[in-house]
């Protein structure tokens, strides 16, 4: 598998600020990463790096093998970036606009009716060519977006929230859309919604105070959502360090109403144990529930250990 991206020590400062510190990470072909960070967290600096728009202070950035200071022309040929709000010309048609784009990226004249009917027939906008673009929705502006990030066949296309404004069922023709593009393609989708990423993404990254916190694929981050604890309640009042010598059991929160929370190891059940443990001591066993833990539990949990570890 190739490696389309290879971004290494990655930091930048503004005067005594520094937004981007120590950030490495690579992608290949094939992969959606889905970059997350809450509002100043270093996203959009370390995406303005990537595509060539800003200068780290320090670090590496190659796309495709090209390094984009060095090699700036043929390393952003490499790219294809969709901003959050599509630079679109409303007066023009799609084919107009489309066609000026592929200009814009240097295809020769003879390859630009080609690359156009490929952008639309990728994007769903087969029949749209003579719509003029102040007429179509969000959803197929958004579309128009994507297809001119795509015109010249790059390596890697960058989308910078692309279903921000749009309704549920353009939500998700967009992710479908995505989905299909990582085929080919590696696609950075920096996004804060955190179901994109669950729904469109193969790996996924936090950022938080300029440093990544997590770099997970979806199966290991799917791990991570599937039940760490247990709610339990019991009749009568229960002995905490019988609790805590079940097998897998890591640590015993007291609630309240003969009601404890019981933290266990990822991926293993302690349902059978606890219910056996309260029948054999005669706690009298009222309620037994996993707790599932969703992709923004994991979000604020992971931000905030990074908050406490500072």
């Amino acid at each position: 598998m190739s490696t389309l991206i290879e971004v290494n020590n990655l930091t930048r400062q503004f005067g005594d600020h520094c937004a981007v510190n120590n950030v490495s990470f690579s992608l290949d072909k094939g992969e959606v990463l889905g970059f997350l960070g809450p509002n100043g967290a270093g996203k959009s600096t370390t995406m303005k790096m990537v595509c060539g728009n800003l200068t780290p202070t320090v670090g590496e950035i190659k796309i495709n093998g090209y390094d984009i200071i060095e090699q700036p022309k043929l390393a952003k040929a490499e790219l294809g970036f969709l901003p959050e709000i599509p630079p679109l010309y409303p007066d023009l048609t799609v084919d107009e606009f489309l066609s000026y784009c592929a200009k814009l990226h240097g295809l020769k004249k003879a390859a630009i009716k080609k690359a156009v009917e490929h952008g639309k027939g990728k994007c769903g906008l087969s029949d749209m060519g003579k719509r003029l673009i102040a007429n179509l929705s969000k959803g197929y502006q958004q579309r128009i977006g994507i297809a001119q990030a795509i015109l010249h066949n790059p390596s890697v296309i960058i989308l910078d929230e692309p279903t921000v404004g749009l309704d549920p069922i353009q939500r998700l023709e967009i992710r479908s859309l995505i989905r299909e593009l990582g085929k080919e393609h590696s696609v950075i989708l920096s996004t804060h919604i955190l179901s994109e990423v669950q729904q469109s993404c193969s790996r996924v990254q936090i950022i938080h105070h300029g440093k990544l916190v997590l770099n997970e694929s979806i199966g290991g981050l799917s791990r991570r959502m599937t039940s760490s604890s247990l709610l339990v309640r019991f009749r009568d009042q229960a002995n905490l360090n019988t609790l805590r010598s079940i097998n897998n059991i890591e640590s015993v929160d007291t609630l309240e109403d003969q009601q404890y929370r019981l933290h266990h190891k990822q991926g293993v059940s302690v349902a059978a144990s606890v219910a056996e443990m309260a029948v054999n001591q005669h706690w009298g066993l009222l309620e037994l529930t996993p707790e599932k833990h969703n992709m923004e539990d994991i979000f604020i949990s992971i931000t905030q250990d990074s908050d406490a570890n500072e």
